[in-house]
């Protein structure tokens, strides 16, 4: 849930960032503003490995397709490759 103060501008965020990293942990995700811009997050590193924790490698992901069997007639190209200057 986050906090009535979770806007912040850069010269105020770097000015309390202690603050800025406690609010974070404690009532939620901080968002620090340029120009009038959001342009960055701040986040406890619970939030962080919650949202960036891997949920299985790609080949489950694959094999949980739920196209798997469903028997696509894929093509491949047969035209000549194309001209590159190295």
């Amino acid at each position: 849930m986050p906090t009535p103060r979770a806007n912040w501008t850069i010269a105020n965020a770097k000015a309390r960032l202690s603050e800025v990293i406690e609010l974070a942990r404690r009532e939620g995700p901080q968002t620090i503003s340029k120009n009038g811009r959001s342009t960055a997050v701040v986040v406890s590193i619970e939030e962080w490995e919650k949202k960036s924790a891997r949920s299985g490698s790609l080949a489950e992901f694959l094999l949980a397709s739920p196209l798997r069997g469903a028997d696509l007639d894929v093509e491949r190209s047969r035209d000549d490759a194309r001209a590159l200057d190295l």
